[in-house]
């Protein structure tokens, strides 16, 4: 254009002329637009947590919701009135109640109440405190309502259930993570009971007295004896069950968990001994009249396998 060329050094002065030199259109957005557009963000962004969440919970849960379970056997409470679930079916903290009144084999009217019917402002008539929010549970038969699906599955594990259930994430875990790693914690059982030490014979003979304490004075102790870690989530959720049935068992303590520096001497061999004796290493270990059961899902056949027949 016939100017001259110019060179700028900065990236201020640099700024500063291209804007003098190529302005921009006004492109001034409104407070009133800026809200719109924060409300369009967050608006997305809950229906992708939505989205995700939905297949997440899915995806953890995966084979619930299909039969009866454990918890739900003879001698569990029945309601003499049917519960009454107010819910919408792509709320999958409506779903996660829905399965857990199957599996208990409870008897409920199933109220729909999705975003935007007008049976909304029904429920919020007919609920105690004219809630909106779903799950919302009532129970006619002891007057009970609430509205956080947390609440709601502990409330019918509490009055509807023989016992409260582990926690999902633990079955998954046993299942897709821990069993293909048993071959190789098998072996660690071993090792960190001497097996390749430099006395392979100071070895057996560890492995030979921990079996006698184990069959001889260990499992005689009570008709349900448990060996536990102190920091084991399968520990403290097979005992959590078996003190939710009222099954008094003798527990007893190998180490913190299986890890070096956590477990002791003793735990190590006897880990070792009860893996010899019955082909699991893992803990807990049950033993039902100086029989084992195995562990919370693993084992002949395992506590809640049990527990589910």
């Amino acid at each position: 254009s016939g100017e001259k060329d110019r060179t700028l050094v900065g990236s201020s002065d640099i700024l500063q002329y291209l804007e003098n030199k190529y302005p921009q259109k006004s492109s001034t957005v409104t407070l009133s637009e800026r809200d719109e557009i924060k409300e369009m963000i967050l608006q997305k962004a809950k229906e992708a947590l939505d989205f995700v969440g939905n297949y997440v919970a899915s995806f953890l849960r995966i084979g619930r919701g299909n039969e009866a379970k454990g918890p739900a056997g003879d001698s569990a409470p029945r309601p003499t009135r049917p519960l009454i679930l107010y819910n919408y079916e792509g709320n999958q903290f409506s779903r996660l109640v829905r399965e857990v009144l199957m599996e208990l084999d409870i008897v409920y009217e199933l109220r729909s109440v999705g975003k935007g019917s007008p049976r909304r402002t029904q429920m919020e008539e007919e609920t105690t405190d004219g809630s909106t929010q779903c799950p919302y549970l009532t129970d006619p038969n002891t007057g009970i309502s609430m509205n956080e699906s947390a609440d709601i599955v502990q409330y019918l594990y509490d009055k509807y259930a023989l016992y409260t259930p582990p926690a999902e994430i633990l079955q998954w875990a046993s299942d897709y993570l821990l069993s293909p790693l048993q071959p190789l914690t098998q072996k660690l059982a071993t090792l960190q009971a001497g097996e390749r030490g430099d006395d392979i014979g100071a070895y057996e003979r560890a492995m030979d007295q921990a079996t006698k304490e184990i069959m001889e004075q260990d499992v005689v102790k009570a008709p349900v004896v448990v060996y536990t870690y102190d920091l084991s989530p399968f520990t403290l959720e097979a005992t959590t069950v078996l003190d939710r049935l009222g099954i008094d068992y003798h527990e007893i303590r190998l180490g913190k968990e299986w890890m070096p520096g956590f477990i002791t001497d003793e735990g190590a061999a006897k880990r070792a001994a009860l893996l010899k004796m019955t082909g699991q290493s893992s803990l807990p270990h049950i033993f039902v009249n100086q029989q084992s059961i195995g562990g919370l899902y693993t084992g002949t056949p395992g506590l809640i396998p049990a527990l589910d027949q």
